[in-house]
Formats: C-alpha cells, sequence, structure tokens
C-alpha cells in the first residue's frame, strides 16, 4: 500500500497530461476533459485501496459512478500541470462518496468533483456490498480522511440563488 493510504491527507496523484485535442476553441481545457483527468485520478485511487483490474477479471465485481458534480473554477491550458486529491468524505458496505479537487502547482485549485461511487456485482450487474477485505482497505483510508476538514462546497445542490432570476 502507498503512503497515501495511511495519510492523514487527502489521497493524491497525477492528473492526466493535457493532449492538444482537449483545448476547445476558447483556448482552455474542454469541460468534459476535466471529467477525463479525475476519472484517470480516481483510477490510481481505486488501486490503492485494491480495486484493480485484476479484482474486476477475478471477482467480476466493478464500481460505476451513481452521481456526479464538477465545478469549474479557473482555466485550464495546454502544458499545465495538475494534481488530482481524493478525499472520502463517506462510505457504507455499497456505496463511496468522495471530494476530489485538481489543483495547480502553487495550491490553486481549478475543479472540483463530489462523486458517488457505487460498488457493483458485474453479473447482474447490480448494486453490491464490497468483500470484506476490500471494505477494510476502504475504512483504513477513509479513517484517516474523515479526521479532515470537510470541504464547505460539499454536498451542494446546483441551483440559481437569486431571486430576481427566478422563472415564474
Amino acid at each position: 500500500m502507498s503512503d497515501d493510504f495511511h495519510s492523514p491527507m487527502p489521497f493524491t496523484s497525477k492528473a492526466a497530461d493535457i493532449e492538444d485535442s482537449w483545448i476547445d476553441y476558447n483556448g482552455h481545457l474542454n469541460m468534459a476533459y476535466y471529467l477525463v483527468m479525475f476519472e484517470k485520478a480516481f483510477d490510481d485511487f481505486h488501486y490503492a485501496f485494491g480495486v484493480t483490474e485484476d479484482y474486476v477479471k477475478t471477482r467480476n465485481m466493478t464500481t460505476y459512478t451513481g452521481q456526479t458534480k464538477i465545478d469549474y473554477l479557473r482555466e485550464v491550458h495546454k502544458g499545465t500541470k495538475l494534481t488530482a486529491t481524493c478525499q472520502i468524505l463517506n462510505y457504507d458496505q455499497k456505496r463511496i462518496h468522495t471530494w476530489q479537487e485538481l489543483q495547480f502547482e502553487d495550491g490553486t485549485v481549478a475543479a472540483t468533483c463530489e462523486t458517488l461511487t457505487l460498488h457493483i456485482d458485474a453479473s447482474g450487474p447490480k448494486v453490491a456490498p464490497f468483500p470484506a477485505d476490500i471494505l477494510n482497505n476502504i475504512k483504513t483510508m477513509a479513517d484517516k480522511h474523515l479526521r479532515l476538514q470537510r470541504p464547505a462546497k460539499a454536498g451542494q445542490p446546483i441551483a440559481i440563488r437569486s431571486k430576481e432570476n427566478t422563472a415564474s
């Protein structure tokens, strides 16, 4: 297990390199590719607690995304170096609620991604409990992450907050 596994800090992984084709006509990273970068980093996070390609093949289990919310906070341009973090906010026997951030080298947050991930028995497919060994790994990481400050924006709904802009 990596040092990140037992760290009281969020799990950290290098985000994917930004490809030329990911840059849109505005000259910055297209919104869809933020999700690609979050997903690639999330794979590293999964591997840290045992949900690997081998796990999927040998146990016929995997994970699916149940819900995702991305906040785009800063423009990202070609050649930018980003780091991705992942923090467990909550979990149970079948689900993991996480918070991810894409960060510039100076620590400024480019985007956040809040996700509810479901554990799946692929023979159904249906939502199923994590096996005991994987759940124990998640618990070990979560015990550290749950001591961290919860991100202020976690759990916020998407809404138009101004009364002036409400439709009649």
